[in-house]
């Protein structure tokens, strides 16, 4: 459920284009469809995971969110909620009639007339320029207080003979109507008609704003404008405390909200903390095309009637109204497999290529950021000056199969080759043969000198994190790439770590993030990293399935590809030839089927072990092959797994046949400090549920560790979201029940499953055969009577070879 309170004076916050709404969301369920539009739009103002409680609207912007609303009873009024209706306070005031004039004082007769909730009379101005006569309201006014400690503060004096308070001195006058006419005009106020007529020649300066497009960019020019005062005669009259100046027979009013509100975008558009920079009332800034976003929020609130010259709007308007972004040329066969905030997702990575800027895709993991990554990738290779160019993408050694699996599957029309291990180019015609290329960040940074000579039509750097540290190997490598566009993949939320953001941005764009200054005050520094946080904003998309709910199914599976490493593949190898050799050896010496299917079903034993983790063969000594047995791809994919999970708010279970796996993960878990929940078959039954209910009542505890028999039925963890099956099991059915401990009644979320599986072994095979051999494969993770299970050997060497 969406609701926006409005505020009571909505007629007077709409007059001042500053609309403050109250934000009741009930996450407690799915949004309903209608809602996405809205709930989408708040999540772009706001640059937050989750709603706001209280945000701050133009009118345009709440225009746009009426419009979202499709006449739905979002907006409560006086207790009542009914879809919007009051269009006429949303009209935006004509612009002004030349290029010179400013802002007049408004007449009573053209203000919103006063809230009519109120009977009591209120503060009544009168005067001229030269003096004022103010008649303050009766005590019983809740303003009364403010009032009458404004005007003694102000200089006024009482009257007893009329009750006015009384201000007789011109330059007085004009600094205070400067200074608190427009704010008072916001409060139960009145002017007399004699006050209207004899100060029509008094207005408001205003905001100027003009650009100009350059050929890196634009030069905009802001600042003040009152009439055909020239900007010195501005500059003298603010640097003197003076409220106003006069020109042509006019007296034009500086009123102190606006020049605050100049002064923060003068700071912000020159980079500088307010107070560093030098003050000005005209300045001229550079605008290069990735601030124009950035630079268009800005102008909103100082310069409303600001018109962009068309190229500026073109490229701003995109990124900051996602709705109004072009589809990118993806193939017809992949376009199908993608959702609709997929197709948004590759549209917007496919803006930011064209336009020269990069990006960072920050869905929320399971959302399926490789998809949408390679959908720019495919939609690259329809443009003719990308035919010669390929496409690099850098990722972990443990998610190398992964991505060569998934473009295989999704994108099978590029060119792909994966440069790491003994398979390597070596010159860019070897490169150039090729639409991708995929390399982990550690053969990246060994080649660095190969990479640095390719031109790339696009680089696409997976887990943003493996570059935070701006003085790693990997981050100095993947900065001196050459590429026409840069974008990372990320599953953490990045607003939280402004250092990581300067350094991921550096990759990006470099040069678009200014070193801030070394010697800076906390206040100083707060601003820089305000500012960081709305600079980066139009180059971060980020989603979370909440956001995205209406498109999910309640359940989400997805498996990931692990290639053993090279210590790990030859420890495989070897197994596999010894066991090999093992069973030929008996069969020569006359054993029976009985011990032959035993020797058999060992060895596939110790092949699944090698695949979860060496050290399940034996623990690690200290010998020349303690290396081998500490190194395991499967570990290093559930490591990524585990961070991006945990940084992002996930809660996970994770499921393994192999009780001795489960205590390796502990004790990482353990050295990592972080708190976990365990279960296995060896805990009775009042211990099991202690665990269990430990898990659902703390939602601070991230992780639970289960043995997939003992926690694959009769439980219920709805507290989790994610769950992660280590190791294949050989009916699906038995997976799905162990999944369904979190997929169940009472889930509020969608549920991710991983299936982490290595490429090229035996789990591989089993996965292959799940549906078509199931008996056999019940026999070989279930017998615990070898002779009494139904197997062919050739089934069983079927499964080792």
């Amino acid at each position: 459920m969406v609701r926006f309170h409005l505020p009571p004076n909505l007629v007077a916050a709409a007059g001042r284009d500053a609309i403050p709404l109250r934000v009741e969301v009930d996450l407690t369920s799915a949004p309903a469809p209608t809602e996405f539009p809205v709930l989408a739009l708040l999540q772009r103002w706001s640059a937050a995971a989750t709603p706001p409680k209280f945000i701050q609207l133009t009118r345009r912007q709440l225009r746009e969110l009426a419009a979202a609303a499709q006449a739905q009873p979002f907006f409560i009024e006086n207790g009542r909620a009914s879809p919007w209706t009051r269009d006429d306070l949303l009209a935006e005031p004509a612009a002004p009639a030349s290029p010179a004039s400013s802002v007049p004082i408004a007449p009573a007769s053209s203000r919103p007339p006063r809230p009519a909730s109120r009977e009591l009379p209120p503060l009544i101005i009168d005067g001229s320029e030269h003096y004022l006569a103010i008649t303050l309201p009766s005590r019983e006014h809740p303003h009364y207080a403010e009032w009458l400690d404004l005007l003694k503060t102000s200089g006024f004096s009482l009257e007893p003979s009329n009750r006015k308070w009384w201000l007789r001195d011109r330059h007085k006058t004009l600094n205070f109507l400067a200074a608190h006419l427009t704010a008072l005009r916001r409060q139960d106020v009145e002017t007399t008609t004699q006050f209207d007529r004899l100060t029509s020649n008094i207005q408001l300066a205003e905001v100027a704003c003009d650009a100009v497009e350059t050929h890196t960019g634009f030069t905009l020019t802001l600042g003040l404008r009152a009439g055909q005062a020239d900007d010195a005669a501005m500059r003298n009259a603010v640097a003197s405390n003076r409220g106003y100046v006069e020109t042509g027979g006019k007296v034009y009013l500086f009123d102190p909200a606006t020049l605050q509100r100049l002064d923060r975008a003068q700071s912000a558009l020159g980079g500088e903390p307010p107070g560093r920079g030098a003050s000005s009332v005209r300045r001229a800034h550079r605008v290069s095309t990735a601030r124009l976003a950035e630079t268009t929020a800005l102008l909103e609130e100082i310069a409303p009637h600001f018109q962009p010259p068309a190229a500026w709007q073109r490229r701003s308007e995109a990124l900051r109204n996602l709705a109004t972004l072009a589809p990118a040329p993806i193939p017809a066969a992949l376009r199908e497999q993608l959702r609709p905030y997929q197709r948004l997702g590759v549209a917007w990575l496919w803006h930011l290529h064209t336009h020269g800027l990069g990006g960072v895709l920050a869905d929320e993991m399971g959302l399926g950021k490789t998809l949408q990554a390679l959908g720019l990738l495919s939609a690259l290779q329809t443009r003719a000056d990308s035919a010669r160019a390929p496409a690099l993408v850098t990722c972990p050694a443990s998610l190398l199969e992964n991505w060569r699996r998934e473009t295989a599957r999704f994108a099978s029309a590029l060119r792909t080759f994966v440069h790491h291990g003994d398979q390597r180019l070596t010159s860019p015609d070897e490169f150039g043969r090729h639409d991708l290329v995929i390399t982990s960040y550690g053969t990246l940074a060994r080649d660095r000198g190969i990479f640095e000579a390719i031109d790339f039509s696009c680089v696409v750097a997976d887990e943003a994190q493996h570059i935070k540290n701006r003085r790693s190997q990997n981050a100095r490598a993947l900065r001196a790439l050459r590429a026409r566009g840069r974008f990372l993949l990320t599953g953490t939320p990045l607003e939280n770590s402004l250092d990581d953001l300067r350094s991921l941005f550096e990759f990006l764009m470099p040069g678009f993030i200014d070193a801030p200054p070394p010697d800076l005050r906390p206040e100083e520094r707060a601003w820089i990293n305000e500012r960081l946080r709305a600079r980066t904003a139009p180059y971060i998309l980020r989603r979370t399935k909440r956001a995205v709910a209406p498109e999910l199914p309640d359940k989400i599976e997805q498996t990931i590809w692990c290639d053993l490493t090279p210590a790990q593949a030859r420890l495989y190898r070897d197994t596999q030839e010894q066991s090999e050799r093992e069973l030929i050896d008996l069969q020569a010496s006359g054993a029976n089927e009985g011990r032959l299917r035993l020797a058999t079903l060992t060895q596939l034993l110790r092949l699944r072990q090698i695949c979860c983790d060496p050290r399940l063969l034996r623990p690690v000594e200290a010998d020349a092959d303690a290396a081998t047995f500490r190194e395991s791809a499967k570990l290093e994919a559930w490591r990524e797994l585990l961070a991006e999970a945990v940084d992002d708010g996930h809660r996970v279970l994770v499921f393994s046949q192999f009780t001795s796996l489960l205590a390796l993960l502990r004790a990482e878990l353990d050295q990592l400090g972080l708190d976990h929940c365990y279960l296995d078959g060896a805990m009775s039954p009042r211990q099991r549920q202690a665990q269990v209910d430990r898990f659902q009542n703390s939602p601070e505890i991230p992780l639970f560790l289960l043995s997939l028999k003992a926690g694959g039925t009769g439980l219920n963890l709805t507290g989790a979201d994610t769950v992660v099956h280590f190791d294949p099991w050989w009916n699906p059915a038995v997976e799905a029940q162990a999944t369904d401990r979190a997929h169940r009644i009472g889930q509020t979320r969608t549920v991710t499953s991983y299936k982490l599986i290595c490429s090229g072994t035996v789990e591989e095979k089993v996965l292959a055969l799940q549906a078509e051999k199931r008996a056999l494969l019940a026999g070989v993770f279930e017998a615990s009577d070898a002779a009494a299970a139904n197997l062919s050997l050739s089934d069983l060497q079927a499964l080792l070879r």
